[in-house]
């Protein structure tokens, strides 16, 4: 009878063991009250073109650093991507998810433990003094050994689903954290082509201010001998030399803030500071990838925190599902086998044997609320990952919208400033020659110079705005494209 009892309930688990409680796992909408706009444009030739959103983090960006054709910038993202301590440690956070899915598939099947009783392998016990008459003496005591060498099997039939759920959601965080990893590589090697073309324009602006510092030291000995002559004044000497030791002045603090990207980009490649340095004559540093005029819809659903995000969503429906399954019965399969004896010498004789197996039934009756309270806690740990995950696309859809307004804007910015900067040349050229001629004092002179150094230096940050700007639209589509360089 209890054979068929068994097997009975055995025919029934497995009837179950298809369902899995707590809602099926589909992606909500990117916006919770209307889609997004088919289009999207910088109000210029330049145009993203959208669709429903699938995130596809897994997708490879490749070397996506290759489009600025920079030799210098490619060793220095081989040596981040390699050497960064802080990706190494986003991969060891990825590789402990990846095993927790091991553990969570581990409760599929049945649990094996050999060992001792409560008492261990060898157990002395002595019998009550008063214990009930069963056929022998009443109130003898009885002291004797057991030894036991037990086995125990141990498995939760998947009724309801909640081993399923928790594989579930182990396999939607690990893909959650392989997306964390992929986030982290993208954030470094974008900030290491930050700190790159940094770094290059405030190695040219050094090179700018040392250039023009040996010119305003060439202007100070002309008036210098002009005063000697009685064409020029004290005044006009005093105005020179004021002129060169503000230049010198300015060097300082450009060569400081050049050590300090400096050391900062040695930090992000893995290397010391101490002797770190980077090539400063590369032929395509002063190219600027063309962006196309229509970029990919699916250039966006690359970028890893989406991905991540809406993985952490399906994680957290499958937790409801495991909060849900608390509510129901759960079925195990209990066994035991072994030898017993009271003697060591017969501890492993064949008679000694012993073993049994047999289905359980744990069913909550009262627990104050707690699974109440976990299935709540589980639902709304649920819809902040939803709210996230829809932040996360809007923050996505303005950073890109940010992004190329800053490549037209800083175009636009770059012709004029180079118009400018070449109207203060001719400014200064003329002055100069006026000064030459004794038409003018050397005020007009420093005046049209200074005028020259602040476009010149205006040119050289903008030049590395925009590369930098190209390495931000990048980052905010969560991977590159293919272009050609223009100058």
């Amino acid at each position: 009878m209890k054979t068929v009892l068994s097997i009975s309930i055995l025919a029934l688990a497995a009837g179950l063991a298809g369902c899995a409680v707590g809602p099926d796992y589909h992606r909500p909408l990117a916006t919770p009250s209307e889609p997004p706009a088919e289009t999207f444009s910088d109000d210029s030739t330049n145009q993203v073109v959208w669709k429903i959103a699938e995130p596809s983090a897994n997708v490879p960006r490749g070397e996506w650093w290759q489009i600025f054709e920079d030799a210098e910038l490619n060793r220095l993202e081989n040596l981040a991507v390699t050497n960064n301590q802080n990706l190494v440690a986003a991969a060891a956070r990825f590789e402990q998810s990846r095993l927790l899915v091991a553990s969570a598939r581990s409760q599929f099947f049945p649990q094996l433990s050999a060992g001792g009783t409560p008492g261990g392998d060898l157990n002395r016990q002595r019998t009550s003094y008063n214990q009930p008459n069963s056929g022998k003496a009443a109130n003898v005591s009885h002291t004797y050994n057991t030894f036991t060498a037990p086995i125990y099997l141990g498995w939760e039939v998947d009724l309801w689903g909640r081993v399923r759920r928790l594989a579930e959601g182990a396999h939607a965080r690990v893909a959650a954290a392989a997306d964390d990893l992929e986030s982290a590589r993208l954030a470094v090697t974008a900030e290491v082509a930050n700190d790159y073309f940094l770094f290059r324009a405030l190695e040219a602006e050094r090179q700018l201010v040392t250039n023009t510092i040996a010119a305003y030291r060439r202007s100070l000995e002309l008036t210098q001998n002009r005063r000697l002559g009685g064409v020029a004044s004290d005044l006009d000497v005093a105005q020179a030399e004021t002129q060169l030791r503000n230049a010198e002045g300015q060097l300082p603090v450009v060569k400081l803030a050049a050590a300090q990207t400096l050391h900062a980009l040695a930090v992000l490649c893995g290397q010391s500071p101490i002797h770190f340095t980077v090539a400063t004559e590369t032929p395509a540093a002063r190219f600027i990838p063309a962006l196309p005029s229509i970029l990919p819809a699916d250039l966006l659903e690359h970028r890893p925190d989406i991905a991540s995000a809406e993985r952490n969503m399906a994680a957290a429906n499958a937790d409801i599902g495991v909060a849900k399954a608390a509510f129901f019965p759960a079925l195990k399969i209990n066994g035991l086998a072994g030898f017993q004896s009271v003697d060591a010498g017969s501890w492993f004789d064949w008679p000694s044997r012993f073993w049994s197996v047999g289905p359980s039934v744990d069913l909550p009756l009262f627990t104050g609320g707690l699974n109440r309270a976990k299935l709540a806690a589980a639902r709304a740990g649920y819809n902040e990952t939803v709210a996230n995950y829809r932040q996360t696309v809007l923050g996505a859809f303005g950073e890109v919208e940010d992004a190329l307004a800053a490549q037209r804007l800083l175009a636009d910015e770059w012709d004029a400033e180079n118009a400018a900067l070449a109207a203060a040349r001719r400014t200064l050229e003329i002055s100069q020659n006026r000064y030459k001629s004794g038409l003018v004092t050397y005020l007009e002179v420093a005046i049209a110079q200074a005028s020259a150094l602040d476009h010149e230096r205006t040119v050289v940050h903008l030049q590395g705005s925009r590369q930098a700007a190209t390495v931000n639209l990048i980052k905010t589509l969560g991977c590159g494209w293919e272009a050609s360089k223009t100058n």
